[in-house]
């Protein structure tokens, strides 16, 4: 566990979140679904935007802020 902390300790919660965000769109994408991707974009938005600024800069707060505009939209014109 201390060799996992000491990684961790290097990056704050808005890096990991992206690099997750980007982990789980690359594990969406065999799917095939655009609202499996849509609904991954809204749920990781709203994560980014509800994360306390002490632990996240402010340019992810934006990069929540871009998906939960775009992410209905991709929803709304997704056929399956």
């Amino acid at each position: 566990m201390p060799l996992i902390d000491d990684f961790l300790l290097q990056y704050n919660i808005g890096q990991v979140l992206l690099f997750l965000f980007v982990l789980s769109v690359l594990a969406a994408i065999p799917l095939g679904s655009r609202k499996v991707l849509s609904l991954n974009a809204i749920t990781f938005g709203l994560l980014f935007l509800v994360t306390p600024a002490s632990m996240a800069p402010l340019p992810f707060k934006f990069l929540g802020i871009a998906l939960l505009v775009v992410a209905p939209v991709l929803f709304v014109t997704a056929r399956a």
